[in-house]
């Protein structure tokens, strides 16, 4: 973790004049001592870094793991060409302390999910803002704020879009309060065997070949292993399971220094050739589906290589028809002429040119052989990034060549690197309208006008660009912000999970089960962990114990781990508990809900219908007239009671024939 700061003589110049004017002299004297957390350096988060500072924010923590690329430069205006592969967070403290030389900023180039940055380095800070841009860590931020009790505002953009939502505990709704949109997933026979989208093509590319070539994913049986567990093809899985131990033998040519032979044609007469061949040899899969054709590594590079489109594929109708490859550029198979090129304005640009299948062929052949030499100069594992030219050219052309052996759209360069990268569109702004809009939240929240607090949607709408509405309360139903937050300091290497938990618990003892993350570590049938030191349960600083009552009476309780203070004697405790101890809400029992009564009232007027109260029957007698006893071995009544795993016998004299247990 590296940091700076950056301190400047306190004067009361022009500089403030205009903010003291609108928030008042004591409010921006308060601001100057106010302590923020900002995460995210990108698009909204060098807005937001710039607004803040001129508004007078006196100690700002900036964190960012990210480095500068070219395609951030054209929003992310603290940043300039000569600091690209630098760090976000340092770049822009230093940028933005120039303008105000009053403040002091602390960058920090670190992963916020770090065990470092613990709910007492979050209590360190009066507000946090968040400026990120995945689900995962403002989820983890989310949390964080609402154990630490620290007021958080929440923000994202979308092209045009945008929306602030302050965090308030027990007073606003959470992030999690409402469940978000899961991310698209496709069935892994589609992805591998099937694919019918242009999608499915870059999802292939990018998800299984290049892990399996140059990843860490040797085999893929786990993803295999799900998916017949989801009942998908057992003939399909068989043979991808088949195909992916051939890998082997090519990821082993890639990584060898001695390989004499051409990788890149060995990998591609493997994928797109051999596999597809063992493909079509499952003539059940091909009955209601046009069936791929093998590609012919020697045909595209000549030029020569034409395709048999299904007659349902085609436009035309009859037969099938034979085709060559023709791209969005006019070209055939062979090479891109100059003159064509450069008559076209938009095929000269790299990334919106339209590849003809000869130039994805060489795309291919060249981005492999640039991942092999990686390899055999170190690098242990290769990974998509979407701001890697390598990879970013293997997947581009690898989703082509399978597009084109499955009749389906190719796309360009810059199509493919906005799919596989999950690219928003990021426009400056909205960035800068909902930084603003950050900002006056941080006021309402650091002021503690909670009445004035807002969510606010920047719409597409001219006539009514922004939207707000009021504040919801908390879920009650939420499984973040409605749990009991507590933190214990501790040592792990010397506490072990039973004296923890009973700790916490005090003489409020009950059967609990104990989780980390979606970890069971304990149960009331399971206490094998009980024993055993956090740190032999890799639970240390920065993690979460969730207690959760088994009987359902009090609420959940959730340890945040915490390091002991510096002064901590050596030989003194091995854990400080709070005080007091967590009280958790009790639970309200949820009644069951009787059957609605049986309405009085007439159906309809003109129903001449008298309702009669039912009569009683009059009792059974047998011959001497004694009430004689009902049979309670009714079908439906014996059914209900072989149902709970009892037997009922018709009389004394029936015999039981299995091994049961008898209850007079």
């Amino acid at each position: 973790m590296s940091s700076s700061s950056m301190n400047g003589p306190r004067n009361t110049s022009s500089r403030s004049t205009h903010a003291q004017a609108i928030l008042g002299p004591e409010f921006c004297e308060r601001l100057s001592e106010t302590k923020v957390l900002l995460v995210g350096a990108g698009g909204i988060g060098c807005e937001l870094l710039k607004n803040i500072v001129l508004t007078g924010f006196g100690h700002i923590t900036l964190l960012d793991l990210d480095t500068i690329d070219l395609s951030n430069l054209n929003r992310q205006f603290l940043f300039k060409k000569k600091d690209i592969k630098h760090s976000k967070a340092m770049v822009a403290a230093q940028t933005a302390g120039a303008f105000n030389p009053n403040v002091n900023i602390q960058p920090i180039h670190a992963n916020i999910k770090e065990a470092q940055f613990d709910i007492e380095w979050f209590k360190r800070y009066d507000i946090v803002l968040n400026a990120l841009d995945n689900l995962d860590a403002r989820r983890h931020v989310n949390k964080m704020c609402m154990a630490a009790g620290v007021p958080l505002v929440e923000s994202g953009t979308a092209g045009y879009l945008g929306q602030v939502q302050p965090l308030l505990k027990d007073r606003t709704e959470c992030f999690d309060c409402v469940p978000k949109p899961t991310p698209t997933t496709f069935p892994v026979c589609t992805i591998r065997s099937t694919p019918s989208q242009p999608i499915h093509c870059i999802v292939w590319a990018k998800s299984y070949l290049l892990p399996q070539l140059f990843g860490e994913d040797e085999d893929g049986t786990d993803e295999l292993d799900e998916a017949e567990k989801q009942g998908e093809n057992a003939e399909e899985i068989a043979a991808l399971r088949r195909e992916a131990l051939a890998y082997k033998a090519v990821r082993s040519a890639l990584r060898s220094a001695q390989t004499t032979e051409d990788v890149a044609q060995r990998v591609f007469k493997k994928v797109f050739h051999s596999d597809i061949l063992n493909l079509l040899s499952m003539s059940d899969m091909w009955r209601a589906r046009a069936a791929p054709t093998p590609l012919d590594f020697n045909a595209i590079q000549e030029g020569t290589f034409s395709i048999q489109r299904p007659s349902n594929l085609s436009t035309t109708s009859g037969s099938a028809q034979t085709t060559h490859f023709q791209p969005a550029n006019g070209h055939v198979n062979g090479k891109t002429s100059s003159t064509s090129s450069s008559s076209n304005g938009v095929s000269g640009l790299r990334d919106q040119r339209a590849l003809s299948l000869h130039d994805t062929l060489e795309l291919f052949i060249s981005s492999t052989n640039r991942l092999a030499e990686r390899l055999r100069k170190g690098e242990d594992t290769i990974s998509f990034d979407k701001d890697d030219d390598d990879t970013l050219d293997f997947v581009t052309a690898a989703a082509n060549l399978r597009s084109a052996a499955y009749y389906i759209d190719r796309k360009t360069r810059w199509e493919i690197k906005e799919m596989a990268g999950n690219i928003i569109p990021a426009i400056a702004t909205t960035n800068a309208i909902i930084s603003g809009l950050i900002v006056l939240q941080a006021i309402h929240l650091l002021r503690k006008s909670y009445a004035q607090l807002r969510n606010v949607h920047v719409q597409f709408k001219p006539t009514n660009p922004l939207s707000t509405s009021t504040m919801c309360p908390p879920n009650p139903k939420c499984g973040v912000c409605r749990d009991t937050y507590t933190t214990v300091l501790c040592d792990p290497a010397r506490v072990t999970l039973s004296e923890l938990v009973h700790g916490v618990l005090g003489d409020n003892e009950k059967e609990v089960s104990v989780y980390e993350d979606k970890r069971i570590l304990s149960d009331p049938d399971w206490d094998d962990n009980l024993e055993r030191t956090l740190e032999s349960l890799n639970v240390g600083r920065g993690k979460f114990l969730t207690i959760v009552d088994e009987d359902e009476e009090w609420g959940t309780i959730v340890v945040a781990l915490s390091i002991l203070p510096p002064n901590h004697l050596s030989d003194g405790p091995a854990f400080i508990l709070p005080s007091p101890l967590p009280s958790p809400p009790r639970l309200e029992k949820q009644q069951s809900t009787p059957p609605p009564a049986s309405s009085r009232k007439r159906s309809a007027p003109d129903d001449d219908i008298v309702e009669i109260g039912p009569i009683a029957k009059r009792a059974k007698t047998d011959t001497n007239g004694a009430a004689s006893i009902p049979n309670i071995a009714s079908p439906n009544k014996r059914r209900r009671l072989e149902e709970d795993g009892l037997l009922m016998l018709s009389s004394k004299d029936d015999k039981i024939e299995d091994d049961v247990i008898e209850i007079d």
